[in-house]
């Protein structure tokens, strides 16, 4: 047993370290977005396309509606054959870039790169975590995530005497922790669950009966699902995908601070993240209430945004800023929306379910980000503020509703619970039809 959970440990975190590589990218492009748009001499249309099609909205939404489908009909492990190789081109052309063209196709080559293995990565994780360990796992995707903006931030930092050549080190660098990578997750094992899945839906297959997509709008607890996870994880992310790509932006532009001072700032937020996603996510995310959880992450992170959109922007309200929302994100809506997704749906469409709301996701962070530069330049920081705080109330609300307490519970039993008996299934969905 010691030595089963060893192996699903490192699984984990060998897949997890995709999660490091995607958000690592999106933060290496916000940390240099300064230094691009000084080379091309970039207008607010040019910057906001780059983080529209970016790691950060249309091209991972792409990435994440194609993975999804992939991932559930050939195996979580996949994905994890061709999907870095993308992503090392795409890292690869921004690092060389010359041009805003190349610029731009390397940031969606990259982003469909980072889409596609998403929905794989956080279905993979949580169908080989022990059950009563699960939070803990889906957890340690949570850290790689956060693990890779404050590298690539700090290196920012280390490097802006280089200027627009430390950016392009730091895509260098990607590349390199990418192809090790790459080697690394040729030698992990296929997810056990989607094995003995794909076993029982041959003997369906075999009787005449076959589990249909139809279920995620004709069974309602895969409706009530959506709700809850699509819309936790839907308008954080509209908060998180903006600060993820335009926070040092803004920091220099309406803070006034310098391009090092900004990745400084940012890189310190990423680590109380780290800190907080260990020490309550990974620590009692298996222990405590988690609609609790929840609710205190989502009301720190609306909080830290009043303080930022109200205040003055002086060291005070940043540094109050930077603990209430680094603290917050470590166990707020992404790393429940990594756990519930992949405890509430069934095998057969886990990852499916996951790629589609994932997607959906990424092009409503996609579309915010084409109007952010404009927003903040024409309407002021104070009133794109407060459409932040809009969009974090209405997730808060959302998870305190909805939220299930599945703690301790095999993914079976789990799925038992919500859908009853294979056979209720089958009846269930030809009665809808």
């Amino acid at each position: 047993m010691a030595n089963a959970k060893k192996g699903s440990l490192k699984a984990t975190l060998t897949v997890s370290m995709s999660n490091f590589l995607e958000a690592g990218s999106i933060v290496a492009g916000a940390g240099g977005l300064t230094l691009w748009v000084n080379y091309l001499n970039l207008s607010d249309a040019s910057v906001g396309l780059l983080g529209a099609v970016s790691a950060n909205g249309f091209g991972s939404a792409v990435g994440a509606f194609i993975g999804g489908a992939l991932v559930d009909k050939y195996g979580r492990k996949f994905i994890y054959k061709y999907d870095l190789i993308v992503y090392m081109i795409g890292v690869l052309l921004i690092a060389l870039s010359m041009n805003f063209g190349m610029l731009l196709t390397g940031y969606i080559v990259t982003g469909i790169a980072v889409g596609a293995a998403i929905p794989a990565a956080w279905t993979y994780i949580a169908e080989e975590a022990p059950a009563k360990n699960r939070a803990a796992h889906v957890g340690y995707g949570q850290l790689a995530w956060s693990v890779g903006p404050a590298v690539m931030l700090f290196l920012a930092v280390l490097l802006a005497p280089l200027g627009l050549l430390g950016s392009r080190i730091i895509f260098g660098m990607l590349f390199v922790i990418a192809l090790i990578t790459w080697v690394m997750q040729q030698q992990i094992s296929e997810s056990a669950v989607w094995v003995d899945q794909k076993k029982e839906d041959a003997k369906l297959e075999n009787k005449g009966k076959k589990v249909s997509i139809k279920e995620l709008f004709t069974i309602k607890a895969n409706r009530t699902a959506i709700i809850l996870v699509m819309g936790i994880y839907f308008f954080w992310n509209l908060v998180a995908g903006v600060m993820g790509y335009f926070m040092p932006y803004i920091y220099q532009v309406v803070g006034g601070l310098s391009s090092a001072h900004a990745n400084l700032l940012q890189g310190t937020l990423w680590v109380f993240t780290i800190l907080s996603t260990f020490f309550v996510f990974i620590k009692l995310g298996d222990k405590v209430n988690r609609k609790l959880l929840f609710g205190i992450g989502a009301v720190m992170g609306i909080v830290a945004w009043a303080i930022l959109t109200f205040g003055s922007m002086g060291m005070t309200e940043l540094l109050l800023f930077i603990i209430l929302w680094g603290v917050a994100a470590g166990f707020g809506a992404q790393a429940f929306y990594g756990l519930w997704a992949g405890e509430l749906f069934k095998t057969q469409y886990r990852a499916m379910v996951q790629g589609l709301m994932f997607g959906s996701v990424r092009i409503g962070v996609g579309l915010i980000s084409l109007v952010v530069p404009a927003m903040i330049t024409f309407l002021g920081f104070k009133a794109a503020g407060m459409v932040m705080i809009a969009f974090l109330i209405i997730h808060l609300i959302i998870g305190l509703v909805l939220a299930p307490e599945t703690r301790g519970k095999t993914l079976k039993e789990i799925e038992e619970e919500r859908y009853g008996k294979e056979d209720k299934i089958i009846e269930e969905e030809e009665f809808n039809v």
